[in-house]
């Protein structure tokens, strides 16, 4: 059996899986709560991923006792980004600061300042999302906190050291950290030494298929495992995505719908982008990168707006049908958090345009959808910019059961959507096929294959044109979306 945890924003999800990577049990944690006590803060306390983390694997174990016994390594996976900074007895400093806190604006200009080379050796340029500007926040503005800093590790890595003691992490997940030399795969000296970082500092970086360690005893007897019990390095929740999907290949690529939309395409080299706040990281398999842009807010812009409304989301996008229709006349700028990609904007925020008297739910949810999609747009057309194709993708997440979604996501992007047939293919399940790799030694190629499709969505030919007609209107708003963004911001 072979184990992967997830640990995300919302919650930890824990699956088996057995050497035929069928997947025996699964178990997830309670919601974990976000706190944001200031404008565009978003933070966590470390123990809590801890505590969800035992919550799933006592859950495995006492439902699944036999299963669970035998489980022979353990594959991690989890949110990206965030900053947890440890004293030198390994105990958190400050609660974690999050991938979508974006107070780090000016820290990213300063960055970039204090190394002008840091898009040629991580891959793009600094973006409030992450970890190496959370740490020049703590040096500009909790100067105790980054005195005491004795290592800085990512979320999932935190879970790490408490299952076996390693400061350990692996190549993708550190790789959006910016202090990595993303085609080297290795930690940049330079771009640390800007941030007033040390080497020691940063975990002992390993490729995702490798061995970093074992269970602590302890942990193997709380939760009835016979054997010795290692850990793969795994990766980054969209990384292990990608490795769940089967997308390694060059040219491959998913689009997600969760809390957050992700456009994520495999590569066979490392392709920075100068001029976008898109990433160029490592993957999860040795000698692999991909290209990866995230929205901050997808399907929780519809559930906000179902929150507004006192209505179910599902029974939203269920009102809707499944025919796409033409374009909707109520204009939907989805950036409830900021905008991360293709454009790095932490003021920017949410717009409606075009209200009227008529406007009612049904042509609400209509337009958070399209909204969504013309910020999955703009991302695309970013990644050709560089060089990428984008011929076809895998919809995945809890939005791509909605068939007009991705219709209008296939329509705005100009691809083919692949729908796969079996429902869990996510990043804990990435992380369990790492596992495996890691315990077996197999060839990557063959654990990390594509799923079974059950639906293909093409474009609407009937309404490209007046689609991409919209999306100019869209674009065209952005400015003054800004401008007044930040000025009520400032009052506020």
């Amino acid at each position: 059996m072979y184990l992967g945890i997830d640990l995300g924003t919302s919650g930890v999800k824990s699956i088996l899986i057995d050497d035929n990577q069928k997947i025996i049990a699964e178990q997830s944690s309670a919601p974990l709560a976000v706190s944001r006590p200031h404008r565009s803060w978003s933070e966590q306390n470390p123990d809590h991923w801890w505590a969800a983390v035992c919550q799933t694997l006592d859950g495995l174990a006492a439902n699944n006792p036999r299963e669970t016994s035998a489980i022979k390594s353990i594959g991690l996976s989890g949110q990206m980004y965030g900053a947890t900074v440890l004293d030198a007895s390994d105990k958190p400093l400050r609660p974690a600061i999050l991938w979508n806190d974006t107070r780090t604006e000016k820290q990213c200009a300063d960055l970039e300042a204090a190394a002008p080379e840091i898009r040629s050796i991580a891959g793009r340029k600094p973006t409030p999302g992450v970890t190496a500007v959370k740490l020049t926040w703590l040096r500009d503005n909790e100067p105790d906190i980054f005195r005491k800093t004795s290592h800085v590790l990512l979320p999932k890595d935190y879970i790490r050291l408490q299952l076996s003691g390693d400061k350990a992490s692996d190549m993708a997940d550190s790789s959006g950290t910016m202090w990595m030399d993303v085609a080297r795969r290795e930690w940049s000296e330079a771009l640390l030494s800007a941030t007033g970082m040390r080497r020691q500092q940063m975990p002992a970086l390993y490729e995702g298929t490798e061995v970093t360690g074992s269970l602590r005893s302890a942990l193997a007897s709380r939760w009835g495992i016979a054997g010795p019990v290692t850990i793969a390095a795994g990766g980054g929740d969209n990384a292990c995505g990608g490795c769940g999907t089967g997308v390694i290949a060059d040219g491959e690529g998913t689009v997600s719908l969760g809390t957050s939309g992700v456009l994520f395409v495999a590569m066979k080299e490392a392709r920075p982008s100068y001029d976008y706040a898109i990433e160029t990281l490592c993957h999860s398999v040795p000698g692999v990168w991909h290209q990866m842009s995230v929205i901050l807010s997808a399907t929780s812009c519809l559930n906000w707006l179902a929150k507004l409304l006192k209505r179910n989301p599902a029974e939203l996008v269920m009102q809707l049908g499944s025919v796409m229709g033409a374009p909707s006349q109520v204009l939907f700028v989805p950036f409830l958090d900021g905008c991360w990609s293709p454009h790095s904007d932490a003021e920017i925020r949410a717009a409606l345009i075009g209200l009227q008297h008529s406007t009612d739910d049904a042509v609400l949810a209509r337009a958070v959808l399209q909204g969504v999609a013309f910020a999955l747009r703009e991302c695309a057309d970013a990644f050709r910019a560089t060089g990428t194709n984008i011929d076809r993708l895998l919809a995945i997440g809890g939005g791509s059961r909605s068939d007009l979604w991705l219709s209008m996501i296939a329509t705005c992007l100009g691809v083919e959507l692949r729908v796969p047939a079996a429902s869990e293919l996510g990043a804990a399940f990435g992380a369990a096929r790492l596992a495996l790799i890691a315990a077996t030694g197999a060839n990557p190629a063959d654990v990390l294959t594509l799923p079974k499709i059950s639906r293909t969505i093409e474009p609407d030919r009937q309404y490209q044109q007046a689609y991409a007609d919209t999306y100019q209107d869209w674009l065209q708003v952005m400015p003054e979306i800004r401008r007044a963004s930040v000025s009520l911001g400032r009052r506020g």
